[in-house]
């Protein structure tokens, strides 16, 4: 057709094209999806647990303590105190300020 060089986007492009365009592209989509369907990896067999179930990577560190501890009282205060521990080394290392860095017990223990 006739298009002007500085035609307006409001109403013509914004109210006419652009629900035509989203309105096809979902329907393509759900067409897609009913017609065919693609299975995520295999189907889930709720009987058959596997070997060995690991958390995730922020978990596994956690989930090793508990495992290697007996004891689940002793795990969770061993869980507790590595945060704990790590937060009073700079309390400790700061009492007397003009020691050597290098002598320093916490810093000779971790370091």
């Amino acid at each position: 057709g006739t298009q002007l060089l500085w035609e307006p986007a409001w109403p013509n492009d914004l109210l006419y094209i652009f629900p035509v365009v989203i309105l096809g592209t979902i329907a393509c989509n759900v067409g897609l999806a009913v017609l065919e369907p693609s299975m995520i990896g295999e189907p889930a067999d709720p009987f058959a647990t596997p070997l060995e179930i690991l958390p995730e990577w922020y978990f596994f560190p956690v989930f090793q303590i508990l495992r290697t501890v007996p004891n689940k009282l002793l795990g969770i205060l061993l869980i507790v105190s590595v945060p704990t521990g790590l937060l009073t080394i700079p309390f400790l290392e700061n009492v007397n300020k003009f020691q050597n860095p290098f002598r320093r017990l916490v810093a000779m223990t971790v370091f």
